[in-house]
């Protein structure tokens, strides 16, 4: 078989891992040609590819980022982009492609995968906010980061006896600030699951200020809101799949917060340190079960189907299950940690 790789979306830990089981396994046991696509779905639509090979991928387990590089490309923007995607497959010989994304790359696959277009799919986001699988890889690493951040703060708002707001990713799942969070002993908690009560928020401060603290970590996902009427933010631009641009509740928070309570607050925004470097060892098992699993369904012709974890185990789920709806943190776990806060 002649397979086709890309990576798209967000660069993530463990993107490598995959590319390296799929090379791997493709060329030694199977016999395959791989090439894989430049910058993801852009690749596809200018029929920008590299070759494959086990050379070209040996040592790239522990790398972060992609070799492949990504882009937030969307051929359905294109009134000719099915029709590229189609072209690109023919003049190159494939029969099929591997598609590692998120929501909006699988998206497209899925999507590509009901117009004929022969496409599996492996799961990648560190938000973990991919249904029908239990994680994607890139989580832990985020975690991980994130949690030794909100140590490391800890230090020096006890200190200096201020107020210090961590902001960590997470668009539209709380994932990663509930999780290193409570990882991290935070005070308050925000995700965009369930708007906030600034006033609510400056009551745990306070109260914490009251039993002698004087001191408190707040962690809040990018995509955390206030209640309506009760605190202004903005919205940037949006990418090709609709999604404005975030950052800067951190910000919004440490404003808010000084000027309602008095206390010397200061903002950390963590950013795309949470998704770069190194992959821990978690992700890089995980990634290397995806990439394995997904060159095995394509050789059985499990085209349209999407590599996930359940329980301990890696199964075959249909695309179209895996982007019907996003993972997001339910209310009743959120609200089982309310007594930890403040």
């Amino acid at each position: 078989m002649r397979i086709g790789v890309l990576t798209g979306g967000g660069d993530c830990p463990g993107l490598n891992a995959v590319i390296r089981a799929v090379v791997r396994k493709a060329i030694d046991e199977h016999g395959d040609q791989v090439i894989g696509f430049r910058d993801g779905w852009r690749g596809v639509l200018e029929d920008a590819f590299d070759e494959l090979t086990i050379e070209s991928t040996r040592g790239i387990l522990p790398r972060g980022g992609t070799i492949l590089g990504s882009s937030r490309t969307n051929p359905y923007k294109r009134d000719d982009g099915v029709e590229l995607v189609r072209a690109t497959f023919a003049r190159r010989g494939l029969d099929g492609l591997i598609a590692i994304g998120g929501e909006d790359t699988l998206g497209v696959a899925s999507r590509l995968g009901d117009d004929g277009v022969k496409v599996i799919g492996v799961p990648k986001t560190i938000d973990n906010d991919l249904a029908a699988t239990d994680v994607t890889f890139g989580f832990d690493t985020a975690l991980h980061v994130a949690s030794e951040a909100i140590d490391r703060l800890h230090t020096t708002a006890e200190s200096h006896n201020r107020i210090l707001v961590v902001e960590v990713m997470g668009r539209h799942a709380g994932w990663i600030a509930l999780h290193s969070g409570l990882a991290g002993g935070a005070d308050v908690i925000l995700i965009p699951e369930i708007p906030f009560d600034i006033d609510e928020v400056c009551g745990l401060i306070r109260r914490r200020h009251e039993r002698g603290r004087y001191f408190s970590i707040v962690v809040a996902a990018e995509g955390a809101t206030p209640k309506a009427g009760t605190m202004t933010i903005s919205a940037g631009e949006v990418d090709e799949f609709g999604h404005p641009r975030l950052g800067g509740i951190g910000y919004r928070l440490e404003q808010e917060i000084e000027e309602r309570t008095g206390y010397e607050t200061r903002a950390t925004v963590l950013g795309h340190v949470q998704r770069g470097g190194t992959p821990t060892p978690f992700d890089r098992v995980l990634a290397t079960r995806f990439g394995l699993a997904a060159i095995d369904a394509a050789h059985r012709g499990a085209w349209g189907k999407m590599t996930a974890l359940r329980s301990t185990e890696i199964e075959l789920v249909p695309l179209s299950h895996a982007v019907a709806q996003l993972r997001t943190v339910p209310a009743e776990e959120y609200r089982r940690y309310g007594v930890l806060f403040g």
